[in-house]
């Protein structure tokens, strides 16, 4: 028998949503700046409201049933229209906002600077954590510990890492598109012979462990010609391999995204930058695509929503001054 709507206390909805969020009663109490008993409480009425267990316990955390999931979409869609309602009685932002971000680096820190600054000015008392983009980072945004990712994924067929990959409850959006480059030292003998595959691979690779992985599509497509890059070094990240690669005496080269190089003209700039030795058509194959990930419940969340146009804004902003700048000169 249908229940009538005024018998259900509309608060009970906020604890709903808020816990498809966090995944946990703990988490969605510290959000909600209530006890976790109060959150319990009120997951009981729910359950007995919907006759339905709602959240089942995983060892990740709470899990939400068919019928918890089914209703996420119109949960989102209700409380950004209750959004607008309410900014129609002022600007007023929500404050006490935790922001966690997964974001890959040093390329936020070139393609939105200010994004910890527009976070401030437009959510008052907001506490924003950053933490740079690893492994762990996709589970992190599945479970609801972190709001938005912003990370390079490969289209090579045989990657592993690919939008194709991404489970069907993670949303995208591509910023831009980039490609690996060669960087070695200004010095560096290889920069005196014939730019060809042959004579790249004659010489060591310092390269990165990404998503756990020390393989890349490079290695991929040197792998369909019967070849083999030797690494010598494995490092963390882009930073640090650059940082290798340049110190004096070094003879290893590795590669990067093209869009690095302004990073490395400022902190690097005893290296040069050159293509890969390989024709147009392969070098389509190594395309990387800088995206923005969330999970598909945050996606018309307002939070979610505003930072996805910020980064948007500033990605755009400082791409048309680079370009402007690169005209002058």
């Amino acid at each position: 028998m249908r229940k009538p709507l005024h018998r259900l206390d509309l608060n009970l909805l906020i604890t709903m949503q808020t816990l498809l969020q966090e995944r946990s009663v703990t988490h969605t109490a510290k959000k909600l700046n209530i006890t976790p008993s109060a959150v319990s409480k009120s997951l009981a009425k729910l359950r007995d409201w919907f006759d339905d267990p709602l959240f089942v316990r995983a060892p990740n955390g709470l899990q939400p049933t068919q019928l918890s999931l089914s209703m996420e979409q119109e949960l989102a869609e209700l409380f950004l229209l209750a959004s607008r309602i309410a900014e129609r009685n002022g600007d007023i932002n929500p404050v006490g906002l935790n922001f966690q971000l997964m974001l890959e680096s040093p390329f936020h820190f070139l393609y939105f600077p200010e994004l910890a600054q527009a976070i401030q000015q437009q959510y008052q008392d907001c506490t924003i954590r950053i933490r740079n983009w690893q492994s762990s980072s996709l589970d992190s945004i599945i479970n609801g510990d972190s709001d938005l990712g912003f990370c390079g994924r490969e289209t090579h067929h045989r990657s592993q890492e690919t939008l194709e990959e991404l489970p069907y409850y993670v949303n995208y959006e591509v910023l831009y598109e980039d490609r690996p480059m060669v960087f070695l030292r200004n010095d560096h003998p290889l920069l005196t012979q014939p730019w060809t595959l042959d004579t790249l691979l004659s010489f060591d690779f310092i390269s990165i462990l990404w998503e756990e992985s020390e393989q890349f599509a490079f290695d991929e497509l040197l792998a369909t010609k019967g070849l083999k890059r030797r690494v010598s070094f494995t490092l963390s990240d882009f930073e640090q391999s650059l940082f290798m690669t340049a110190q004096p005496g070094h003879q290893q080269i590795t590669t990067a995204p093209s869009s690095i190089a302004p990073y490395v003209k400022q902190h690097s700039p005893e290296l040069t930058m050159r293509p890969l030795p390989i024709t147009e058509e392969e070098y389509q194959q190594l395309t990387i695509q800088y995206c923005l990930l969330w999970h598909k419940r945050n996606t018309h969340n307002p939070k979610i929503e505003w930072l996805r146009e910020t980064i948007r804004h500033q990605f755009s902003n400082h791409i048309k001054a680079m370009n402007e700048t690169n005209s002058e000169q």
